[in-house]
């Protein structure tokens, strides 16, 4: 989809910029080409192209600490076909950024050396705290925030959950946990569906990595919480019962801790048949779901004990890392 144009004086007033972002994660790929355009000094972002790939570059990383030939195949293949979009709609700048299965494994050189073959730029591994920085400007660059409120934007990806409290002035305190939708499954969630002992203990582990994250993030400290990425916009599209996948009925909407207490349950406990049923399910999204409804459920319940109720809810974002890491490549 091409953007419409902008009049002469549009261009004079908000110069453009037409970037491509990459999110390289433990279970997708992601590719933002978007025109940025700055009003009043606020950058904007308008899509012409957005796409995912599951590659699951995590597969096994959790256990062997290295990237498997054939997770290192579905991403270059991914990234050949990113490469000819980006030539094809002339995007000036390029960033990709990688995150927690290639910070943890051993052989990354590999990848990151077929990634700069393919694109011609350099794959960025960030670190935890930067993903955690990115992941909050992109949420918030359309979300907002207002009169000092903080927010709490919880970012849950296949192999790491980023926890990021900030107002629109910016980040006041970020943690990157090694907890995902793919690690906990390969961890803990086996079974089909899973049993309530490894659920007991997944939980449990959940609970944990939360308690260590206040020592850096004062959670209950946040007016709102906001959830970014598939796990969670899954878990949204369940409790609003979609026919099918819409990021337009899934952006900005607000669930209260029990309907996503409900939501997540459901999903946790369906076997893997019985989710790929699902009309808004994405097929690299069965098997891993489970573990991702577990963290967000256990993630929403304790943010609503420790803010005393005032936080019982949370926001699903559409924009996320992604938006985030397309913003940066403009500046």
């Amino acid at each position: 989809m091409q953007p419409a144009a902008d009049s002469a004086d549009d261009e004079v007033s908000r110069p453009t910029v037409r970037v491509a972002a990459v999110d390289c994660g433990t279970n997708s790929i992601r590719l933002l080409i978007a025109d940025v355009t700055q009003d009043d000094g606020v950058p904007r972002l308008t899509d012409v192209v957005r796409l995912m790939r599951v590659n699951r570059l995590g597969q096994g990383v959790d256990a062997t600490g290295r990237l498997a030939p054939e997770a290192l195949e579905r991403t270059f293949e991914a990234a050949d076909e990113y490469a000819a979009l980006i030539r094809e709609h002339g995007a000036e700048r390029v960033r990709f950024v990688a995150t927690s299965a290639s910070r943890d494994a051993d052989n990354r050189e590999e990848f990151v050396a077929g990634i700069r073959e393919r694109l011609g730029v350099e794959p960025e591994v960030i670190t935890g705290d930067e993903e955690a920085a990115l992941s909050f400007a992109g949420a918030t660059s359309v979300l907002g925030g207002s009169n000092g409120s903080k927010t709490l934007v919880v970012d849950l990806g296949g192999g790491s959950t980023e926890f990021v409290l900030g107002t629109s002035d910016g980040v006041l305190a970020a943690k990157s946990t090694n907890m995902g939708c793919v690690r906990f499954t390969e961890r803990h969630l086996t079974s089909n569906p899973p049993t309530d002992a490894e659920i007991a203990v997944a939980r449990g582990e959940i609970l944990d990595i939360i308690a260590q994250v206040l020592s850096t993030v004062p959670l209950a400290e946040a007016d709102r919480l906001v959830g970014v990425a598939g796990t969670i916009t899954t878990v949204t599209a369940h409790a609003l019962r979609l026919p099918e996948y819409s990021a337009e009925a899934i952006h900005g909407t607000e669930l209260d801790e029990a309907r996503i207490d409900q939501a997540a349950g459901e999903l946790l406990h369906m076997d893997r048949t019985a989710r790929a049923e699902l009309p808004y399910m994405h097929p690299g999204r069965v098997d891993v779901i489970g573990a991702g409804a577990l963290i967000w459920q256990t993630i929403v319940d304790r943010i609503s004990e420790l803010t005393d109720g005032k936080v019982a809810s949370a926001v699903t974002s559409e924009h996320d890392i992604l938006d985030g890491i397309a913003l940066s490549a403009a500046r």
